[in-house]
């Protein structure tokens, strides 16, 4: 047997007997990783896994939602199951671990990503922006933009052709509000949290330079006219030459007139009205 995936009925066809299959995975030379599909029990990784997958998928099934955006560089929303959009009407055999999303919708133009089928990125990003919370789908668009999966545009037309389904209200707000900037999830929902808020939107990763105009610190969000800037601090912050490090720069910023406000995950996910009430005197005196 050569390398890749094979069909039971294509290891019978090519001289195969039912007793050397089963005495070769007993004896662990080779794999059965989904029902009725075999191949080498070495070198099967994740992408040989999925191929196998989608060997008993019929035709026009594709990655999407979450595996699609996984595929594309942008999992931010992570699932344990494999996702796919099956067209309306087809019948999709019962795998286990398999999450099968029938839509109206055809995906145009699916590509190859990892040997099997794959929605374009803009439609895995619109599909999890209308399913998803907000504070988790943003986070979905901005990391879209970032690794440059698409363009805001692409995103705009994705919304238009969802206009009719569930959740596309939300995915049209969110993507107004995509940034490729943005560099972590926190960043995107603390954004998300303010506007949502009614504070104005701040800007990603804003720049502080000297006099001189030599650019020396980055915020991670700010209100340029206001001078105030915002800082999520994860759990980096806590190093020791990290901190000293922080207090140089908030002790330099504080000089040039910015007023810094701090914030941590248990800020974020546990007292997020807290965050709005030490923002909102700053913004709005």
């Amino acid at each position: 047997m050569g390398t890749g995936l094979f069909r039971y009925s294509e290891l019978l066809a090519s001289g195969w007997s039912r007793e050397r299959i089963r005495s070769r995975i007993e004896a662990g030379s080779l794999a059965r990783p989904t029902r009725g599909v075999y191949g080498s029990a070495t070198g099967l990784g994740a992408d040989e896994l999925l191929a196998a997958v989608f060997e008993r998928l019929p035709k026009g099934v594709v990655a999407g939602f979450h595996t699609g955006a996984m595929l594309h560089g942008f999992g931010d929303a992570r699932s344990e199951r494999l996702h796919v959009i099956v067209p309306a009407g087809t019948v999709v055999p019962r795998i286990r671990g398999l999450v099968a999303h029938e839509s109206v919708v055809p995906v145009r133009d699916p590509i190859m990503r990892q040997g099997v089928p794959c929605a374009p990125a803009a439609r895995c990003a619109i599909d999890l922006a209308r399913v998803l919370r907000r504070m988790d789908a943003l986070p979905v668009l901005d990391l879209c933009l970032r690794v440059g999966a698409c363009l805001p545009d692409q995103l705009r037309a994705e919304v238009v052709e969802h206009r009719a389904l569930r959740g596309v209200c939300q995915a049209r707000q969110l993507v107004d509000l995509a940034d490729p900037r943005s560099e972590c999830r926190q960043e995107s929902q603390l954004r998300l949290l303010l506007v949502d808020a009614g504070l104005p939107i701040p800007e990603p990763q804003v720049w502080v330079h000297d006099q001189r105009g030599v650019a020396l610190y980055r915020l991670d969000l700010a209100y340029r006219d206001r001078r105030v800037g915002i800082e999520y601090d994860g759990s980096s912050h806590l190093d020791p030459d990290r901190l000293s490090r922080d207090r140089s720069r908030m002790n330099w910023l504080a000089d040039q007139g910015w007023r810094m406000r701090h914030f941590t995950a248990h800020d974020l996910y546990r007292r997020p009205t807290q965050i709005i009430t030490t923002l909102r005197p700053l913004l709005h005196p």
